[in-house]
C-alpha cells in the first residue's frame, strides 16, 4: 500500500512537472530550430569595415558574383533599431506599389505592351537596407548595385547628375567610357522600354533624342534618365552592347549603392540580354546580415558552383500573360513544426518569389492560420506589442537561445522550402525586447502573395527561364 501511494505520489509529481512545463511554453512538440539570441545581438553593431566591393570571379563556365547585404559598406555606425525598423516602413511602401502595379497589369490598365557566371552577392545592411548588392562593370568602371527580381531595368547614377543621393564610389561617367552610347528614340530597344517598366511616351515628338525612361518606387523612390549601351563585365565575362539607364535625376532608398540590377523577364532585363551568354538561368544565396557575411549571386547553369547541402527540387513557374516579367509560384501548403496549415487558400493562384521585397507576405487566412499555430507552440514567452507590418512579438531579454517551431513553405510537386532560423523571427530592437515573426499579413485575400527575401536566406535559389522552373535547395551562403 505504502508502494503504491508513493508510487501514486510520484506520477502526480510528474503530472503536476508537465503541466508546470506547459504553463511555461517550454514544452517542445513538432519539430523546432535553435534561434540563438545573443548570436544575433552580437550582428547588430555594424560600424565602419574599410568598404571592400564586393569581388567576382569565373568558375567551370558561370560567373560568380559575391553577394553582400546593402550595409557592407557604411561610413558610420548604424543603429540596428532605427535601420531595421526603417526598413520594415520601407517595406510595406514597396509591396503596397507592387500590389498597385498588379492590380493596374491585371485590369488590363497599362501600357501597351551557356555558360555560367558568379559573382559574390553582398548584404545591403550598410547601405541601411536589407536588400542586397553586387559589383559589375560598365566599359571599365564599376557600380555597386540592388540585386532586384521584382524589377526590369538595370540603370545607374550618371555624370553630370540634376540630383542625385549620396552613393559610396565614383558616379558612372559616359565621358570616360569610349563604348558609351546613347540610345535614340527611333530605336526599337527605345519601344521596347514600355512593357519593362510601363513608361508611356519617353520621346515625345522628337525620334533623333535620346530614349528617355521613368521608374518610381512605392516608397517614393526613382530614377530618371536616358537609356544608354556600353559593355557589360563581371567575372571575367563581357557583354556587348549592353542596354541600361544612365540616371540624371535619382532619389530614393538606394542607400550608398549606385543602383539597381534588374533581374525581371522583360527584353530589358539582365537575364534577357545575357541569354545568349547564360542560358536565362541564375539562382543565388542571400547571407544573413553579419558582419562579413557573403553569398553570391551566380551567372548559367554550372551546378558544380554550388554548395548546396540538400537536392535541388523544381516546381514550376506559374504563367500569368497579365503579369509576365514576374517569377511566379503556385503555393500548395505551409507546416509549422510538424503541423500542416489547414485553409482553402493554398493553391488558389500564385504568389511571387521577390528578392527586393524582404518580409514574406501571405493571405489573411494564411497568414492567421499561421499565427495561430505558432503561438501554440512557441507558448510562455512575454507577448509585446508588434510593429509595422509585424504583429506577433516577443520579449526575448535574457535569452541566450531558445527553440522555436520550424516553417516549411511547399510549392507544386511538394518542392519545399525550408525557411533557415534566422528568416524566422525579426529583430525590431537590438536588446531582444521586441522580437517578431518574420511574416506579414496582406491586406485582403484578393492581393498577391510574396515570399520575401528575408526567408529566402541560406537557400540556394535557381531560377531557369527558359525551363521556367524555380528550383530551392539549402545551402550555407558564402562566396569562398
Amino acid at each position: 500500500m505504502a508502494k503504491a501511494m508513493a508510487f501514486s505520489s510520484f506520477f502526480l509529481s510528474l503530472v503536476s512537472l508537465y503541466l508546470i512545463i506547459i504553463a511555461n511554453g517550454v514544452h517542445s512538440f513538432g519539430e523546432k530550430k535553435t534561434f540563438k539570441v545573443q548570436k544575433m545581438q552580437a550582428k547588430q553593431l555594424l560600424g565602419p569595415m574599410g568598404c571592400l566591393l564586393p569581388e567576382s570571379r569565373r568558375q567551370n563556365g558561370a560567373v560568380v558574383l559575391e553577394m553582400k547585404d546593402r550595409g557592407h559598406c557604411s561610413e558610420k555606425k548604424l543603429s540596428w533599431n532605427r535601420r531595421f525598423q526603417k526598413q520594415l516602413v520601407f517595406d510595406d511602401l514597396r509591396v503596397r506599389s507592387m500590389q498597385s502595379q498588379i492590380r493596374k497589369m491585371v485590369s488590363g490598365h497599362t501600357e501597351d505592351d551557356v555558360t555560367e557566371t558568379q559573382v559574390p552577392l553582398t548584404s545591403g545592411i550598410v547601405f541601411e537596407t536589407l536588400n542586397y548588392v553586387v559589383t559589375i562593370g560598365f566599359g571599365s568602371q564599376n557600380m555597386t548595385v540592388i540585386v532586384d527580381t521584382g524589377s526590369d531595368l538595370t540603370w545607374v547614377q550618371c555624370k553630370p547628375c540634376k540630383s542625385c543621393y549620396n552613393q559610396q564610389g565614383p558616379l558612372f561617367n559616359p565621358s570616360s567610357s569610349s563604348s558609351y552610347q546613347s540610345v535614340l528614340c527611333d530605336s526599337s530597344i527605345c519601344q521596347s522600354l514600355q512593357l519593362a517598366i510601363g513608361n508611356s511616351g519617353p520621346c515625345g515628338n522628337n525620334n533623333i533624342t535620346a530614349c528617355n525612361y521613368e521608374v518610381s518606387y512605392g516608397d517614393g523612390s526613382f530614377s530618371y534618365g536616358e537609356l544608354a549601351l556600353d559593355y557589360l563585365t563581371f567575372g571575367g565575362v563581357s557583354v556587348r552592347n549592353f542596354v541600361f539607364g544612365c540616371g540624371r535625376n535619382n532619389k530614393g532608398l538606394f542607400g550608398g549603392t549606385s543602383g539597381l540590377m534588374g533581374l525581371g523577364r522583360s527584353k530589358l532585363s539582365m537575364i534577357s540580354q545575357t541569354d545568349a551568354t547564360f542560358g536565362g538561368v541564375f539562382s543565388y544565396c542571400l547571407p544573413t546580415v553579419e558582419a562579413g557575411a557573403s553569398g553570391s549571386l551566380v551567372m548559367g547553369n554550372e551546378f558544380s558552383v554550388f554548395k548546396n547541402v540538400t537536392p535541388i527540387a523544381y516546381t514550376r513557374m506559374v504563367p500569368n500573360p497579365q503579369l509576365p516579367t514576374f517569377y511566379i509560384l503556385n503555393l500548395t501548403g505551409i507546416n509549422v513544426g510538424d503541423v500542416p496549415l489547414k485553409t482553402p487558400s493554398f493553391g488558389n493562384g500564385g504568389v511571387i518569389i521577390d528578392s527586393g521585397t524582404v518580409i514574406t507576405r501571405l493571405a489573411p487566412s494564411v497568414y492567421k492560420a499561421l499565427k495561430a499555430e505558432f503561438l501554440k507552440q512557441f507558448s510562455g514567452f512575454p507577448s509585446v506589442p508588434g510593429f509595422s507590418i509585424l504583429d506577433t512579438c516577443f520579449n526575448l531579454t535574457g535569452y541566450q537561445e531558445v527553440n522555436i517551431p520550424t516553417i516549411r513553405i511547399y510549392f507544386e510537386d511538394n518542392v519545399e522550402l525550408n525557411v533557415d532560423v534566422n528568416g524566422i523571427f525579426y529583430m525590431v530592437k537590438e536588446d531582444a525586447s521586441q522580437v517578431c515573426l518574420a511574416l506579414a499579413s496582406l491586406s485582403s485575400e484578393y492581393e498577391t502573395g510574396i515570399i520575401g527575401n528575408y526567408q529566402q536566406r541560406n537557400q540556394r535559389v535557381v531560377y531557369d527561364t527558359k525551363q521556367s522552373k524555380v528550383g530551392f535547395a539549402g545551402e550555407s551562403c558564402g562566396f569562398i
